[in-house]
């Protein structure tokens, strides 16, 4: 069962930071099976008032593939890059 991950950056704090982040985060992340499926873009909320601000929705083969990914050794430094460089939210979900 295909899993995501769904961040939500809410507001850069350090573009220098998270330019160096997006430059070296897609090879850990296609080591781990994931891809990207939305980065950024246009959207309209449709119900709600919830609005996101850059979405971001990588897909994993399996949520223990993402867990496997987002806890990896090769993906620490980049998570500590990525949260000095952005504030976001973050969401793990199971779909199909």
């Amino acid at each position: 069962m295909s899993a995501y991950c769904f961040f939500d950056n809410l507001e850069t704090i350090d573009p220098a930071k998270l330019e160096e982040y997006k430059s070296r985060v897609a090879p850990v992340v296609e080591q781990y099976g994931g891809r990207y499926v939305v980065l950024g873009g246009k959207f309209k909320v449709v119900e709600g008032d919830w609005s996101p601000t850059f979405p971001v929705i990588i897909e994993f083969p399996s949520l223990e593939q993402a867990y496997c990914w987002y806890d990896s050794d090769e993906y620490q430094k980049l998570k500590e890059l990525r949260l000095s460089a952005v504030k976001s939210n973050a969401v793990f979900l199971e779909g199909f």
